[in-house]
């Protein structure tokens, strides 16, 4: 489903992410994780061509998304993003943030995208804030909704970029529990994370980051138990005993 083949990419003069190849199949929840400057954001946001890579191949369902004749508007609209921050509309309600990217870019009819983005809503336990405004709301409530408003494309994938970063500690869970019912639907998901509790808990794969190079890439008891890597078991025992 996403493919990576010998990614590369440099900031000027910088090399943030060297060789840098996986898979993701249908279905399948890999968590990224490594320290702060590993190049993870920046991986995942190549997945979707927010940033364009310098060398290797992205391939996401059939779609090559570095080839010139790709258009990038409509996979992003198939591959759903999250970022650390809401990034929701402040003057358009719950509602209205959800639906706008429906009627645009899939030409739903109105009545049909307020009954999805409803339902959504119901999904992720804000139903009774529907006509609220983003900043009436709590930090983990507006990720919440920002979940929703992905959801509402209908993706194939999701993809997220540390999206309890910015939040509170008791809002993180909202956030994660929501993440966790959408892994038990079947959802394709990439997930740069520091959670690692919520890694052990949902994750079929986890690749470890450091300095833009993939160190390792192993399903998630064996990345846990019997870390390959100094770097990674390195990692494990700082956030783990945190």
């Amino acid at each position: 489903m996403i493919e990576l083949d010998g990614v590369s990419k440099w900031f000027g003069e910088h090399r943030v992410l060297t060789d840098c190849s996986t898979r993701v199949a249908r279905g399948e929840i890999v968590v990224i994780c490594g320290p702060s400057g590993s190049g993870k954001s920046t991986l995942i946001k190549c997945v979707n061509g927010l940033e364009r890579i310098d060398r290797g191949r992205i391939v996401v369902d059939g779609v090559s998304v570095g080839d010139r004749g790709t258009n990038l508007a409509k996979l992003r609209a198939r591959i759903g993003m999250v970022f650390q921050s809401f990034e929701l509309y402040p003057h358009m309600t719950v509602t209205e943030n959800i639906v706008l990217a429906p009627i645009k870019a899939l030409k739903r009819k109105r009545a049909e995208a307020v009954a999805t983005a409803l339902d959504l809503l119901e999904q992720v336990g804000l139903r009774a804030f529907a006509d609220r405004y983003p900043a009436s709301l709590s930090g983990g409530q507006q990720q919440r909704v920002a979940i929703a408003r992905a959801l509402a494309m209908q993706p194939i994938a999701m993809l997220f970029d540390e999206p309890t970063s910015a939040l509170d500690p008791e809002m993180i869970s909202e956030v994660l529990e929501v993440m966790a019912s959408l892994a038990l639907r079947g959802m394709t998901m990439m997930i740069v994370t520091h959670e690692m509790g919520f890694a052990c808990r949902v994750a079929d794969r986890v690749v470890f980051m450091d300095a833009g190079v993939i160190v390792e890439d192993t399903p998630k008891a064996q990345f846990f138990d019997r870390p390959q890597s100094e770097r990674a078991a390195l990692f494990l025992s700082r956030i783990l005993h945190h």
